[in-house]
């Protein structure tokens, strides 16, 4: 996917015109509660943090939700606002809760090492 096409998912999967968020290349979208002066610095702080996966961990976790505002799923893992888009061309012709979660997983893993943010939402009141 393109970033224009994953940015237009997130637009339309997160709810609330006041969440700021960033989006990293492979995917992976972080949402910032408590936004702090800059996104991408704050955003690539916890994705470094919380998006490598480290096998037996809570890092390891992750868990899938079917999206209803865009077709696909978004994977979760141990921080609630890192969240992963898989599209339904990924997951192949039978994807399985077990299978998109572990692609997401995977494409966390590789944002959380590689850090790319790609795009900044910032929805702070001006």
């Amino acid at each position: 996917m393109t970033t224009e096409e994953l940015v237009a998912v997130w637009r339309d999967v997160i709810t609330g015109d006041h969440k700021s968020w960033v989006l990293f290349e492979h995917g992976t979208c972080v949402i910032l509660m408590d936004p702090e002066d800059d996104l991408a610095v704050q955003a690539t702080g916890l994705l470094r943090e919380f998006g490598p996966v480290q096998a037996g961990t809570p890092a390891g976790d992750f868990g899938t939700i079917d999206l209803d505002a865009a077709p696909g799923w978004a994977v979760y893992g141990h921080h609630n606002d890192v969240l992963t888009y898989v599209a339904p061309e990924e997951a192949g012709d039978e994807p399985s809760d077990l299978a998109v979660g572990l692609l997401g997983r995977s494409k966390r893993d590789q944002d959380g090492k590689e850090l790319t943010v790609v795009h900044v939402e910032d929805k702070r009141p001006r």
